[in-house]
């Protein structure tokens, strides 16, 4: 298989959402948090769990992450979007 070759229009785009990559991922951390206040059931549980991946991508400690996991409250997740955001 060959390299692919982008154009410069590419490759900036591709740059860009590497440098914003952690801001994507706190956008999608929020979004999760106002979904959970609405979840119920099966939705719910799927919500933790892709909070739970953006978590680790962010590198929150996972003693952290498993206790907003236990806990089930988005209140303290959405205490750790707003913290988060102050960092970046």
């Amino acid at each position: 298989m060959t390299d692919k070759e982008y154009t410069p229009y590419q490759q900036r785009i591709i740059r860009n959402y590497y440098q914003n990559q952690q801001a994507i991922m706190l956008q999608r951390l929020q979004e999760i948090v106002g979904e959970l206040y609405l979840a119920q059931g099966k939705a719910r549980q799927q919500l933790w769990r892709r909070a739970a991946a953006a978590m680790e991508k962010l590198q929150v400690p996972q003693s952290r992450i498993q206790h907003l996991l236990q806990t089930d409250n988005p209140a303290y997740l959405a205490n750790l979007v707003q913290e988060l955001w102050k960092k970046l």
